[in-house]
């Protein structure tokens, strides 16, 4: 069985003040997230099935009520920037700025040259970042800052198509079954 959760005077105050003042469905949120278990004994799983949230969301939810700034029975200082927001780069490597300082170097070769290739720039980084780095991570950081994977040309440059184009109408065709025949006959090529 869980913990119950313990509110002080205070944060339930902040939460009626919040219920009654509420603009949005995610201020209604916030003080339920204080108010069904403060008053029902209700844990955080339940609490979240009874306001169709998450466990996780509840626990921010109260989170952000209990570091809330301003007097009992105000709403000032709680929801927006109460708390740290969602997405971001939290697990960078390194700076955008020293991203695109990495790349430079790169970027001057792939004006000269034309096309770079991926290997040597993870190399580079996992050295300048001392730890090795999967290929991803390289593919991520071009992607950023707007490079993009260049395919080489579906054919061979050297192909000449009057020869291809010769030989589809003289070779052999060992491939098709003999005119009459049902059963397919295999020829070695020789």
């Amino acid at each position: 069985m869980s913990r119950s959760a313990k509110f002080t005077e205070r944060q339930i105050s902040i939460a009626k003040a919040m219920l009654q003042q509420a603009n949005t469905a995610e201020d209604i949120r916030m003080a339920q997230a204080v108010l069904l278990p403060a008053f029902h004994g209700l844990t955080m799983e339940e609490a979240g099935m009874a306001m169709g949230v998450s466990r996780a969301t509840v626990g921010r939810l109260q989170q952000q009520i209990r570091q809330a700034k301003g007097k009992p029975g105000t709403v000032s200082g709680v929801g927006a920037g109460g708390a740290r927001g969602w997405g971001g780069r939290r697990n960078s490597h390194m700076t955008p700025e020293e991203e695109a300082e990495f790349l430079a170097p790169w970027a001057v070769e792939a004006e000269t040259a034309g096309m770079i290739v991926m290997g040597p720039i993870r190399a580079a980084l996992a050295q300048k970042l001392g730890r090795p780095v999967r290929a991803s991570v390289v593919w991520r950081l071009l992607a950023r800052h707007g490079w993009r994977k260049v395919a080489p040309d579906t054919r061979h440059p050297k192909a000449d198509y009057a020869v291809q184009a010769a030989w589809k109408k003289n070779s052999k065709r060992h491939w098709f079954p003999p005119s009459g025949s049902t059963t397919p006959r295999i020829v070695p090529c020789v």
